[in-house]
């Protein structure tokens, strides 16, 4: 990265922390709107926009926990989880800090002024076969990890690592659940614990899905996507999670400045609380977005689109039996529809693309004028099962 984009990305970075420092946000939302993460509540549900998987220097992170909360404003998301590694402290000759939350209260201290939602959770590391796991909606971090014989040198990071993990995974796993947290694994296909970097279960968690100790997988990661986890999530009945698990600054990895945004999971709600979030976990209601990838269960994806897509007008071009057809994009994502219908158009061929946030006026072709027009489409950006695709039928009417 060149000195003059990394200074820009630190200033596009900074500014809004001096105004959530002061405890108001004023004027910069409107500014920095373009950014937000943007998708419509659906029949019966509030969506909400989550990242529950974000690093800080209470951990490897590279930044303080309120610049996560800076960014997850100028993002507009609805709640965030900053899940520090317990076991592994990188960072102990610089920050050495016994109490495993701080970097949840210091969170929820930046975030006072705003309606984001913190999610206390911490991430349980090890080496497999349990690899990575977080905890979010737990009561106390500390609990979550026993070191009985810590080195006397508290900047040996190493040293202390292997101490750590001497306590049984499947210890902490029972304490999470004891304080009624939500477990997911971990970016299961990770190359340094699964060298082909192919998703497979093992018997560590696959009995902690049947006993409901584990309850969510991600299947996004980062810039990264995996079919092999979205198969497992639907064989075992897991929540699909999609999370940036961001070490340094949204700016650099994502560059929503250039149009990118992080992977995020839309939780359909019942309404925009903790609890309600937590509860739509639990429910499996959830939705991925990846590169502008849609990614969930037929019930809850189809729920979306119908919000998302509509057609806002039809008219008959005068004397002719061509329908001018208008469909509205309430979404960031750019839909992509590959008609699959015996009608056809006049502008395009089978696909249509549909901008985020916008109106498209195509020319549907009847043989005969009628009142009500029904126009099947797959949705080619999005996936109900591994390489398949949800479909929706959309009515036109005068």
């Amino acid at each position: 990265m060149g000195l003059t984009k990394l200074a820009t990305s630190i200033l596009l970075t900074l500014i809004p922390m001096c105004v959530i420092g002061h405890g108001s946000s004023g004027s910069s939302e409107e500014k920095i709107s373009e950014r937000n993460i943007v998708f419509p509540n659906v029949e019966g549900y509030t969506t909400l926009v989550t990242d529950l998987h974000t690093h800080s220097v209470f951990s490897d992170g590279h930044v303080w926990p309120k610049i996560r909360v800076g960014e997850a404003l100028r993002d507009g998301l609805d709640g965030l989880a900053i899940t520090e590694h317990l076991e592994y402290q990188p960072h102990r000759a610089d920050i050495l800090h016994p109490d495993r939350n701080r970097a949840y209260q210091q969170a929820r201290e930046a975030a006072v002024q705003s309606d984001l939602l913190i999610i206390p959770g911490s991430e349980i590391t090890r080496d497999m076969p349990a690899g990575h796991i977080n905890a979010i909606f737990i009561n106390d971090a500390n609990k979550l990890i026993r070191v009985e014989n810590p080195p006397n040198d508290h900047s040996d990071v190493g040293g202390f690592y292997a101490a750590a993990k001497q306590w049984p995974a499947q210890d902490a796993v029972e304490e999470a659940v004891k304080q009624g947290a939500f477990l997911f694994w971990n970016h299961p296909y990770w190359a340094a614990q699964t060298p082909d970097g192919i998703a497979r279960i093992n018997d560590f968690h696959a009995l902690n899905a049947k006993n409901n100790k584990l309850h969510g997988i991600e299947i996004a990661n980062g810039n990264t996507y995996s079919e092999e986890a979205f198969a497992i999530a639907l064989k075992y009945n897991l929540t699909l999670i999609g999370v940036s698990d961001v070490h340094d600054l949204i700016d650099w990895d994502y560059e929503p400045i250039n149009g990118g945004h992080r992977p995020v999971t839309l939780a359909l709600s019942s309404d925009r609380s903790q609890n309600g979030l937590k509860e739509a976990l639990f429910d499996r209601r959830t939705i991925v977005w990846f590169k502008n990838l849609l990614i969930g269960r037929p019930q809850h994806l189809n729920l979306l689109l119908s919000a998302c897509i509509s057609i806002t007008k039809m008219e008959y071009q005068r004397g002719t039996s061509i329908a001018k057809v208008t469909f509205r994009n309430e979404s960031d994502a750019q839909f992509t529809l590959k008609n699959t219908s015996e009608l056809t158009f006049m502008e395009l061929g089978d696909l249509l693309e549909l901008p985020p946030h916008s109106d498209t006026t195509i020319s549907v072709k009847l043989r005969e004028k009628a009142k009500k027009i029904r126009m099947p489409f797959t949705v080619l950006n999005t996936l109900v099962a591994p390489k398949e695709h949800a479909s929706i039928t959309i009515e036109a009417a005068l």
